[in-house]
């Protein structure tokens, strides 16, 4: 038993966008493998297996992390949010719908990613100026160029956040 946790060695607990789940699986395993492989989520992409791109971001604690090398072990007992648990298509989170208003994404990849970066960033600032969306938005990577886009999504959220 790994008293830590209450669970035998292998197995994590975790809330995940709001649900219980444990997964069996050894806890050096990176969260992502959990994510897409046994909890079956497609949202948060293997890119660069670094923490070079931002395409595995999720949310830890409410804190965007690299899901790609984070050991499952670490999110043992915490919350874990993926841009699935930002909204869905009957109630989409306001990013959600700015993105999709602004044609912000072209194939679509480093979205998750970036959804989930700004999701926290409007939740402690909900009136960024731009140089903020920029910070925040830095180690994400979009190789379609939708910068300009992306940041205006970012500020009509925002907006929308605050109505």
């Amino acid at each position: 038993m790994d008293s830590h946790r209450g669970h035998p060695a292998g197995v994590t607990a975790f809330t995940l966008n709001g649900a219980a789940v444990t997964v069996t699986l050894e806890d050096s395993v990176p969260l992502l493998a959990a994510l897409r492989g046994p909890l079956g989520l497609s949202g948060p992409h293997f890119g660069c297996g670094a923490e070079a791109c931002g395409a595995c971001a999720v949310l830890l604690d409410g804190r965007p992390v690299m899901a790609c090398t984070l050991p499952l072990g670490a999110v043992a007992g915490r919350n874990v949010t993926t841009v699935e648990g930002l909204g869905d298509e009957s109630a989409p989170h306001p990013l959600q719908r700015a993105f999709l208003e602004e044609q912000a994404g072209q194939c679509g990849y480093c979205l998750p990613g970036i959804l989930i970066a700004a999701s926290a960033l409007l939740r402690d600032n909900p009136a960024p100026d731009e140089a903020a969306i920029r910070t925040a938005l830095d180690p994400h990577l979009c190789r379609c160029g939708s910068h300009n886009r992306i940041i205006r999504a970012v500020q009509r959220a925002a907006a929308a956040v605050r109505a």
